[in-house]
């Protein structure tokens, strides 16, 4: 599915900690992912400690809305160092390599979507996990959602 490239490096941005970097590049995420710039002007006229508060409270005490695919314990394997060195990208070590910004970025720079399409699953309900918890990242894992194809049907999963 070539052409998403973009998005889904902003969206990884967009999911990353908020910092001075970040803020930085929103005019410039705006622009070049439409797709999330209702999350790109909440974000530039949200006051920095606000929005770091925001993103603690959503990713980091909710336990349930998890952005380390593993948790989601999806029939796919969860991405390793290896994976991304065969790509010719090499992790920080900052991150584990299933942290789903890296899986973001790592689509965007390769085109491989098989990460993010064998974690359908897990995108889904992380993504009603957010809407109902009322947050705008909810609205960029709804458009990351809608350029993947749908879960085959019959298809099961580990519950969360």
């Amino acid at each position: 599915m070539p052409g998403f490239e973009v998005l889904y490096q902003a969206a990884a941005l967009c999911l990353m900690f908020p910092d001075d970097d970040f803020r930085a590049r929103l005019p410039l995420l705006r622009e070049a992912a439409p797709q999330l710039r209702e999350f790109a002007d909440h974000a530039a006229v949200t006051p920095p400690r606000e929005l770091a508060a925001h993103y603690i409270e959503v990713f980091e005490a909710q336990p349930d809305h998890s952005l380390y695919l593993s948790v989601w314990r999806e029939a796919a394997p969860a991405p390793s160092e290896e994976l991304y060195r065969a790509h010719g990208l090499e992790t920080t070590g900052e991150e584990p390599p299933d942290f789903l910004p890296a899986v973001l970025e790592c689509a965007a720079r390769t085109g491989d979507i098989q990460l993010l399409t064998g974690h359908r699953d897990g995108l889904d309900r992380l993504r009603s996990r957010l809407t109902d918890f009322g947050t705008l990242y909810a609205t960029v894992l709804d458009a990351v959602c809608v350029t993947l194809p749908p879960t085959a049907p019959g298809r099961q999963t580990a519950p969360s």
